[in-house]
């Protein structure tokens, strides 16, 4: 027997686009429910790497680009978050940096680099000396220089937990997924294992999984592009809190490295940039550490590589797809009838969406209708970052 359920709007993906919509939506009044078929932020979110980007390493050619000005003001804004002074309360929320790091292994190319980032900036980027380097490079063989960004990186899990908790009781986990029409063939909900749920509007913002929802919705539109990856995760004792873009000679950072505490008190590092990119990706495993581990010999060979332990993880970041498979410049929101379609295209840019969720429905004069409750759903868990599960 199929129980229905109304909701204003109902949001199918339980990442950080659906998480950060959903808990936004209700700060603003309106009933909301979330669809997650496995585990919050389990395909996507949890496997990034926290950093909240303010546009940097696209500037890294020495000119501030459409990316770079489009993602700049995200740092403040999760900022006020954390703080409880902004769009939503993620006081709880830990914060891993609070800020992000250029480094200059020493090489000529990668000095100038470095310099002309600094000046694309604009003074959004500091030189940092000494007693002020990050933990890992804090030592004598380092020659390189390095700059201080004005942005954050954040336990990915505590912010999941934390946007849960906004969630209230507007979480429904279900397998089995159908579009649901009424006799005029429009859409007003979906079927979502035995529950009927009618909404005014349906958002899309499941990652790589809006493509089989866009299929059963018999849609060609909006395209879906995979950007892969293949990260590598180093776990050890000898590992030293770092957080920062490795510079090479080219506009991406040659490596991207963050430190991520695990539940037996070791650090583990998680590298992607470039490493994780192109190459890497056609990589195996076996080779991909390799590569890694004479990355790391190379750019901090004071490290003790000897007692680590090495696993890799491969990441399908889903997008709107663009000609050549050129990066996103910002959020992305496709509108038809009833249906919303959005990718953050990163998780900084989670704001940007359901600023863009916001203004269709104040556009269409979706208004909040009165709260609703829904007791005793069967609720999604949190996903485990991949440090707890491959080691």
């Amino acid at each position: 027997m199929s129980q229905l359920l109304t909701t204003d709007v109902l949001i199918v993906g339980g990442g950080i686009a659906g998480l950060w919509l959903n808990a936004r939506l209700r700060q603003q009044g309106y009933n909301t429910l979330l669809i997650e078929q496995q585990s919050l932020g389990g395909a996507q979110t949890v496997k990034s790497q926290g950093i909240i980007h303010g546009g940097t390493k696209y500037a890294l050619q020495g000119a501030l680009t459409r990316s770079s000005e489009a993602i700049a003001n995200m740092p403040e804004r999760w900022l006020a978050a954390l703080n409880g002074t902004g769009e939503l309360d993620l006081q709880g929320v830990e914060l891993l940096s609070n800020a992000h790091y250029l480094w200059s292994p020493g090489s000529i190319t990668g000095n100038i680099t470095s310099f002309f980032a600094s000046k694309a900036m604009r003074g959004r980027v500091d030189q940092v000396k000494g007693a002020a380097l990050p933990p890992a490079l804090q030592h004598p063989q380092f020659k390189g220089r390095v700059y201080r960004l004005a942005e954050l990186v954040l336990n990915v899990p505590s912010l999941i937990q934390r946007l849960a908790e906004l969630a209230g009781d507007s979480l429904l986990q279900a397998k089995q997924l159908k579009p649901l029409y009424n006799n005029h063939a429009q859409l007003i909900g979906m079927q979502a294992d035995n529950y009927l749920v009618q909404a005014q509007r349906v958002v899309l913002c499941a990652g790589e999984g809006t493509a089989e929802l866009l299929n059963a919705l018999q849609l060609q539109q909006p395209k879906q592009q995979l950007r892969p990856l293949h990260m590598v995760l180093v776990k050890g004792q000898a590992l030293k809190p770092l957080y920062a873009h490795c510079l090479g000679g080219g506009s991406k950072p040659r490596i991207t490295i963050t430190t991520h505490p695990t539940t037996d008190g070791e650090w583990v590092w998680y590298l992607g940039g470039n490493l994780a990119e192109a190459d890497g990706v056609a990589r195996s495993a076996d080779e991909q550490i390799s590569h890694a581990q004479q990355e790391l010999a190379e750019l901090v060979p004071w490290l003790d590589q000897t007692q680590l332990s090495w696993q890799t993880l491969r990441v399908n970041r889903a997008e709107p797809a663009q000609s050549g498979l050129v990066r996103p410049d910002n959020a992305f929101l496709a509108e038809q009838d009833r249906l919303l379609v959005g990718w953050p295209t990163k998780l900084a840019l989670a704001p940007d969406l359901s600023d863009r969720v916001l203004h269709h429905l104040t556009q269409h004069a979706i208004q909040p209708t009165a709260t609703q409750t829904y007791p005793d759903l069967p609720r999604p868990v949190v996903a485990q970052p991949a440090w707890e599960t491959l080691f």
